[in-house]
């Protein structure tokens, strides 16, 4: 079936550039070769149908007009041994550790920024830096980040990369469990020979490190919530998800009410007092007192609720000047300035605009070099060199010359592949992969993450707003390999 598959100078997921089969996905492959083509896409429909039935969804804008879809889904995993995991674990826990005491230092200390570690304007000229409004504030754990979503890609050469630190409202934990629960339903046969590691106690974990955020002035037990923009918001899927899961109430602005700087929800029974807001609100829009005045979606007076300790709000308000793209850079000095250990999982090369040099050489080189807006997310505001045209060029390098700031430039990445399956065929498809880190009193990290795939064909765009899907991720047990060598 991979006969028309070429691997080329990619580096592949499952295949070896001879296009043999790596030992870990050997048991996968023997299983799926005893499919007829039929099956397989009966197998694939039902798939596609089930995200339809049970409403996984995201929108997608294009001309101020939302746009619901379901989730393209496509069924051959990314699959990792166990030693790998080990190592994307533990420099997942490194990179959110030097990050989230980045955000202790420059909300009070400053430390950073004195030893001129990181440029001051770099930090203080970032409207996402709140030292004003929450500097000084202590608050839960001295925990920043409660949830991280970080994005790893793998280069030609197999070598794991940090693409990219999402620390505001990193979405698409609930796809990591749709996806699984398609799999098991759609595909049982994958997991009868596979020992793989489980989904299941994650989400106790997620709702205990909420309620490890009790802050100053809480009651016992702390009652938390999650605040949502509402039903349209493009993530509202996965907000609805986590909070039936994890057993909290899932509330908008207003069902919340600020007296005497307590936070109150309404209830059928009255007021109940509110100690942890899990937002999925970004600052701007959380108090209409201190940000923009004219949100409808926030709590008026939170933030001084916030500033007394009588409610904590995860994540924390201004961690944003943490994940922005020109940041990015920083995050391995980061690591060697805090922790005095080095980078476990590298950088992708990063150019700065701002810089004169810099910024000559890659408008001379646009063609080669992927653009991205500091400000922008999921696809948005990007240029990817190689596959522009003349036309798209000349507009960003216009856009860089007239705000050199907003913009970052880093070497195209011969992203890796993996085999998808789509259009009853198979074909390489660019993947990359969300790591979701969560911090309470514990740090855990929810094994695999959420794969995504570019799935059309020849694009580097994996993000589902510009037409990526997702891949279930198994992370395999010790001992599983075994299994797989004697399946060959």
């Amino acid at each position: 079936m991979f006969k028309p598959y070429q691997s080329n100078h990619f580096f592949d997921e499952m295949l070896e550039q001879d296009g043999t089969t790596r030992n870990h996905y050997q048991g996968f492959h023997s299983i799926m070769n005893q499919f007829t083509e039929e099956e397989l896409r009966e197998k694939h429909e039902t798939a596609q149908l089930s995200f339809l039935r049970q409403g996984i969804t995201f929108t997608v804008y294009s001309d101020n007009v939302g746009t619901e879809r379901t989730m393209p889904f496509d069924f051959i995993p990314i699959i990792m041994p166990p030693e790998t995991w080990d190592m994307i674990e533990k420099g997942m826990k490194q990179r959110v550790e030097a990050l989230n005491i980045f955000l202790e230092d420059i909300y009070n200390d400053g430390a950073i920024i004195r030893d001129g570690v990181i440029p001051r304007e770099l930090i203080e000229q970032n409207p996402n830096y709140f030292k004003k409004e929450i500097g000084g504030v202590k608050i839960p754990l001295h925990n920043h980040i409660f949830l991280a979503g970080i994005d790893l890609i793998r280069d030609q050469e197999g070598t794991y990369r940090v693409l990219e630190d999402n620390l505001r409202n990193p979405s698409g934990m609930s796809y990591v469990y749709q996806n699984r629960y398609v799999m098991r339903q759609v595909y049982p046969e994958f997991f009868n020979r596979h020992s793989i590691h489980s989904l299941e106690h994650q989400l106790s974990n997620m709702h205990e490190a909420v309620l490890d955020h009790c802050p100053v002035n809480c009651e016992h037990p702390p009652r938390a919530v999650l605040l949502t923009p509402g039903m349209y918001n493009s993530a509202y899927y996965d907000h609805l998800f986590l909070a039936q899961q994890m057993g909290i109430e899932l509330v908008e602005g207003r069902d919340l009410h600020v007296r005497d700087d307590v936070v109150y929800m309404k209830t059928i029974r009255g007021m109940q007092r509110v100690d942890i807001i899990y937002r999925r609100i970004d600052d701007d829009f959380l108090d209409p007192k201190v940000f923009r005045k004219d949100s409808a979606l926030g709590v008026p007076g939170l933030l001084e609720a916030y500033r007394k300790g009588n409610v904590a709000i995860l994540n924390g308000i201004g961690n944003g000047v943490a994940d922005d793209k020109a940041m990015y850079a920083f995050v391995p000095e980061m690591i060697r300035y805090y922790l005095n250990e080095e980078p476990i999982i590298p950088n992708v090369d990063t150019y700065f605009m701002r810089n004169i040099e810099q910024r000559k050489w890659a408008l001379e080189n646009l063609d080669q070099l992927v653009v991205k807006n500091v400000g922008a997310s999921g696809g948005y505001d990007m240029l990817i060199g190689p596959h522009a045209t003349n036309e798209e060029i000349a507009r960003f390098k216009k856009k860089i010359e007239e705000e050199p700031h907003q913009y970052i430039a880093q070497p195209t990445i011969q992203l890796s592949r993996a085999p998808s399956f789509q259009d009853g065929r198979f074909y390489p498809c660019h993947v990359d992969l969300r790591v979701f880190v969560m911090r309470g009193k514990q740090t855990h990290v929810l094994p695999g993450g959420l794969s995504r795939v570019a799935l059309k064909e020849g694009s580097l765009v994996v993000n589902s707003s510009q037409g990526g899907g997702g891949k279930d991720t198994w992370v395999l047990k010790k001992g599983d390999e075994q299994y797989a060598q004697q399946s060959r």
